[in-house]
């Protein structure tokens, strides 16, 4: 939900710090430019403290980042909002890194596909949602000076008194629960590690289709708003005379519909996960391949 709530606050930030479509990009640049960035250290931290206080780490780093998004609503500051993406996402960064593989392992490794595409399916949910509540709460139709502080208002509800908290209260769910142990996929530090993951062709393929298919489900999601937002395409507040007030106007109602993009995902993980607990990973995976392709 807090990745999605990004295509939100692209038309947002466009408004309140002034900047055109290609600047407010920079938000989805900080954003998984941290995945990039922090994946292997948060490998690193898993060797050391182990996959469960790993994941209270990455709670609490966004939690961190969470609070941020205060000062870069109230002052307002674009290089602020841009720290507290890069922040958030490397606190997320250090969740997935950890917890997936107990979804992975927990269980046979013949399903274990199936399980990954069942937890997506749920976390689609959250994305699937609150672009819709954060476009009502966040995107005004107006561009007055209340409308603005309005929105900046609703960011700081969202992020510091509603994701904070509730992140806050996650961290400490993990650390009062015991987490079965994975022997099999820990190392200790000071290990050497017989392999390589060139030494595995699918998993270095397997990255490369992430990197694509990553880009373009980003892509998608941040640009759509904008273009629905075009008064040739969506027709919205086409009773608005000025361009500029119409175009706002319109951004604030498109935005809304960024929930049916990621309602489309989690039906899709839904249907994906039944699907692979009968029909192997590889050709499920060549067929969704291919129909993405043709798309």
């Amino acid at each position: 939900s807090l990745t999605s709530l990004n295509d939100v606050l692209i038309p947002f930030a466009q408004n309140t710090f002034n900047l055109n479509i290609a600047e407010s990009m920079l938000i989805q640049t900080a954003f998984f430019l941290a995945y990039f960035v922090c994946s292997i250290p948060s490998a690193k931290i898993i060797d050391w403290v182990g996959y469960k206080r790993a994941i209270i780490i990455g709670l609490g780093t966004m939690v961190a980042a969470c609070l941020l998004f205060y000062p870069a609503a109230k002052i307002p500051s674009f290089p602020f909002f841009l720290t507290a993406f890069f922040i958030l996402a490397a606190g997320i960064t250090v969740l997935q890194v950890a917890a997936n593989p107990y979804v992975a392992v927990l269980g046979r490794p013949q399903t274990a596909s199936s399980r990954l595409n069942l937890t997506q399916a749920f976390n689609s949910l959250g994305t699937a949602v609150f672009p819709w509540v954060g476009a009502r709460l966040i995107l005004k139709e107006s561009v007055s000076a209340a409308a603005q502080s309005a929105s900046q208002d609703a960011v700081i509800k969202l992020y510091v008194y509603f994701f904070a908290v509730v992140l806050v209260l996650l961290a400490l769910l993990f650390a009062v629960f015991k987490l079965p142990k994975m022997e099999a996929a820990e190392h200790h530090i000071g290990e050497k590690v017989r392999d390589s993951v060139w030494k595995h062709p699918n998993l270095v393929y397997g990255a490369i289709g992430i990197f694509v298919y990553v880009g373009a489900e980003v892509a998608i999601g941040s640009d759509i708003a904008n273009y629905l937002a075009l008064p040739n395409i969506g027709h919205f507040s086409a009773e608005i005379a000025e361009p500029a007030a119409r175009y706002h106007a319109a951004l604030a109602v498109a935005a809304r519909y960024i929930s049916l993009y990621w309602l489309g995902a989690m039906i899709g993980r839904f249907i994906g996960s039944a699907v692979l607990q009968k029909v192997k990973t590889s050709k499920v995976l060549a067929f969704c391949s291919a129909m993405a392709a043709l798309l």
